[in-house]
């Protein structure tokens, strides 16, 4: 999925601008779907997302109603969760109004193993496409990093390395 700035503005002006939008994303987002990339640029984003089934959503992590029943599961809502909460806080940060992403974001629907490869590449390499950097690995702002990484992660790094068959192949 992807989205970019309402009329081309930015979405990021600093580093606390991209950390609050994936902690925004790790509350809104996590829940409902495993993440394999992402990257933020200053005036859009790539997320590569599978959505859980119902029964593999930890309703637990989810907000709750007024009556302690959990909400209806909705990925496009939880979607809208992340996208209005990030709003808010930049257009109270920078005093400004109205909406800050393009209505409706976009989804692509990944149709085979050679298609996730692709994916995985043209989000790493979104920053060298738009000439922010020279080499994926210089921007900070994509899970490339996490996946050559040991750390914890919540990313499903495994299921990326193993789609490259190994992390060679995936560099």
């Amino acid at each position: 999925m992807y989205n970019r700035g309402n009329n081309g503005i930015n979405l990021f002006y600093d580093i606390e601008n991209y950390i609050h939008f994936l902690r925004l994303y790790d509350k809104y987002i996590d829940p409902i779907a495993e993440t394999y990339a992402w990257c933020l640029m200053k005036n859009h984003f790539h997320i590569l997302v599978y959505i859980k089934e119902t029964e593999e959503i930890d309703i637990t992590k989810l907000e709750y109603s007024s009556t302690d029943k959990p909400k209806a599961i909705s990925a496009s809502k939880q979607f809208s969760n992340l996208f209005n909460a990030y709003t808010l806080a930049m257009n109270k940060r920078y005093k400004r109004t109205g909406s800050l992403f393009e209505k409706n974001f976009k989804r692509k629907v990944v149709t085979s193993d050679t298609y996730f490869q692709k994916l995985i590449f043209y989000i790493h390499n979104n920053p060298v496409h738009h000439n922010f950097t020279e080499t994926i690995i210089e921007y900070p702002w994509t899970s490339y990093g996490t996946i050559l990484s040991t750390k914890t992660t919540k990313l499903q790094r495994d299921k990326i390395i193993e789609s490259f068959y190994d992390l060679e192949n995936f560099k």
